[in-house]
């Protein structure tokens, strides 16, 4: 990306099964659904929202293995988009194993992301 307009910023949670998919995808909605880009296409090459780049980084606390970036790149509507996975987010108790809702243990997930936005 040779230059950033924006970072949006946002944290998912998984509080019953251990997804950390979940979580990420989560995270990523919540740094971009509150946002309007109304000048956005101006800003980009040949003005069209296909040229925008997008950079999703993602910090997981466990399961990086079980991470499914395709799920965190069709969370974001226009672009091309990429995606950095890195240590971090936070695994705690949730204070209960529901096996129902397909509980292995009593950790929630919470994952961090950052979303970059430009051309």
């Amino acid at each position: 990306m040779n230059q950033v307009l924006f970072i949006q910023t946002g944290t998912g949670i998984d509080v019953h099964g251990q997804n950390v998919t979940k979580a990420a995808v989560r995270a990523v909605e919540n740094a971009i659904w509150f946002n309007s880009m109304p000048g956005i296409e101006k800003s980009l090459p040949e003005q069209n929202l296909e040229n925008m780049k997008v950079n999703v980084k993602v910090a997981v606390p466990l399961d990086r293995e079980k991470l499914d970036t395709e799920s965190i790149k069709n969370a974001i509507p226009y672009g091309s988009v990429s995606v950095e996975v890195t240590d971090g987010g936070m695994a705690t108790s949730s204070g209960i194993t529901l096996k129902d809702k397909g509980d292995d243990n009593d950790l929630m997930y919470m994952v961090n992301a950052a979303v970059e936005v430009g051309y």
